[in-house]
């Protein structure tokens, strides 16, 4: 089984790649496949709301990064994304990417585990956190859990070694993302759906 792990900080190398590591290496030692796919440091477009992706099923604006992420996130059976904290919140170009992804090709990702991971110098981590598992939890996602909010500190590359309790948490989080994949896989009970409804609340 194989879990996607996205590095929406534009440093390849920083904490945050550090911190992905660590859950990346946990997840190999427990028999699972992991990549790290890290999303650069160049201009993202952000979503227009041209809803053409209901037509075609794919974003109209088809750049390397997207294209490279939909075709990692159909295959893989859990994602986990990482970023640093910036003015309390994720990456701009991660939550652009991630904006396009989840909206035109929401159907890869449904009933996939995923987590997110996130790296500050001191604070922001929490509301950071909660902005991205915002991106789980509208579509029927489980979100993994680990023993702490998934919060590493550090601001130069390499200070997230420091935090021996920040990574200890990305390997409880490894260790509950196979856990979770493993019960899912073995499981004989079938998701169930009903038709989706949409309701405007102005009519």
């Amino acid at each position: 089984m194989k879990v996607l792990l996205v590095n929406g900080s534009p440093h390849r190398s920083g904490n945050t790649f550090t911190a992905l590591s660590e859950v990346a290496r946990t997840l190999e030692e427990e028999g699972m496949e992991a990549e790290i796919v890290h999303v650069g440091n160049r201009p993202v477009q952000g979503c227009i709301g041209c809803y053409k992706c209901r037509e075609k099923g794919v974003c109209v604006f088809q750049d390397e990064t997207y294209l490279t992420l939909r075709e990692k996130l159909a295959e893989a059976d859990g994602i986990i994304i990482g970023s640093p904290v910036y003015f309390g919140g994720p990456s701009g170009s991660l939550c652009a990417l991630l904006d396009r992804l989840f909206y035109s090709s929401g159907r890869l990702a449904q009933y996939k585990p995923a987590a997110s991971v996130v790296v500050c110098r001191r604070g922001g981590a929490t509301a950071t956190f909660d902005r991205l598992n915002k991106y789980f939890t509208i579509l029927n996602m489980p979100v993994v859990p680990s023993q702490y909010w998934n919060s590493v500190h550090g601001r130069n590359p390499g200070e997230a070694l420091q935090d021996a309790e920040g990574l200890q948490t990305m390997r409880t989080l490894a260790r509950n993302m196979t856990w979770m994949l493993r019960n899912l896989r073995d499981s004989t009970h079938p998701f169930e759906t009903e038709e989706r409804l949409h309701t405007n609340f102005i009519r």
